[in-house]
């Protein structure tokens, strides 16, 4: 089975960027998105991004963050520009239509 690590999350002050990456230990899925999950709140999907590089985003992430993939390395990108302290929480990659066990996360705090 697919096992997820992600990596890259940190503290950073408010506007600054962070790229988070996500390991998969054999071929990724079609679609695979990282999803978030702030403090006392549902895990949501944020960004996606199909086989052919097609992307979509949450609203409140369109135009600060960028996801990309690299199938030849198994691996998934999220660049995380202009940051706010409502970004703040665990971030998580797994594919969007086919799912398997969650990883351990990265933790993204931003302060103001």
């Amino acid at each position: 089975q697919v096992q997820l690590v992600e990596s890259g999350g940190g503290l950073v002050q408010a506007g600054g960027s962070l790229r988070l990456s996500c390991a998969a230990s054999s071929s990724i899925f079609s679609t695979m998105g990282w999803f978030r999950q702030a403090r006392g709140k549902q895990r949501e999907l944020i960004a996606q991004i199909t086989s052919r590089g097609v992307t979509n985003y949450a609203d409140s992430v369109k135009g600060r963050f960028t996801i990309s993939r690299d199938n030849a390395k198994n691996a998934v990108y999220l660049q995380m520009n202009s940051l706010k302290p409502e970004d703040t929480g665990v971030y998580y990659c797994n594919g969007v239509m086919t799912m398997v066990p969650w990883g351990q996360g990265t933790s993204v705090t931003v302060a103001s």
